[in-house]
């Protein structure tokens, strides 16, 4: 996946801008226009280098672990409902809005980020430059809260509702597919 991501965004940047032009999500024109690849499409694309290796970063950190610990089927599956789930949610808040585009993988990323943490309960986040680590389950409250926040008063590049709806999308896999874990999970701060 990870390959994948980094191959279709590097040959987007580096040899061909219009491959990232058709990917883009448009919310307004998916459905006049049938635009329904974008829906993946724009999952597997990014903006900027910057864009790409932060989110390759992010990857790297939580899926591994997490795809060993759930089976590469449940991950895969995971991944893909994160994508659609963060689409679900840019669509929802943008569908009337003519202008607004859209892409990356952050938000199928902060699915697994989230179902990681559910399974990792126990571990900690680093986050450049904060010099100390973060237990996770504070961090998800914090992140859910502060991109919340951010997706109401938005008005930059990024799809803060593409990372709300990943991030709880990757909570309620979790809880549908394995509701064990989510208990144990819960049981660490009770």
């Amino acid at each position: 996946m990870l390959l994948a991501i980094v191959v279709a965004s590097l040959l987007g940047l580096l040899a061909g801008p219009a491959l990232i032009e058709r990917s883009v999500l448009r919310p307004y024109w998916l459905v006049p226009r049938k635009e329904y690849w974008t829906l993946v499409s724009s999952g597997f694309v990014h903006a900027d280098l910057g864009h790409l290796l932060f989110n390759a970063i992010t990857f790297w950190a939580f899926a591994f672990a997490l795809e060993r610990k759930i089976g590469t089927t449940s991950f895969l599956a995971l991944y893909a409902i994160g994508l659609l789930a963060s689409d679900a949610g840019t669509w929802f808040k943008h569908r009337h809005e003519p202008d607004y585009r859209t892409l990356g993988a952050s938000g199928a990323i902060l699915a697994v980020m989230f179902a990681s943490i559910v399974y990792f309960p126990t571990n900690s986040i680093f986050i450049l430059p904060i010099p100390v680590p973060i237990p996770a389950p504070l961090f998800a409250i914090a992140y859910l809260a502060y991109t919340y926040y951010a997706s109401q008063r938005s008005r930059g590049r990024i799809n803060h509702d593409a990372h709300l709806s990943g991030a709880l999308a990757g909570l309620a896999f979790v809880a549908l597919t394995d509701p064990e874990a989510l208990r144990q999970a819960l049981q660490h701060f009770t």
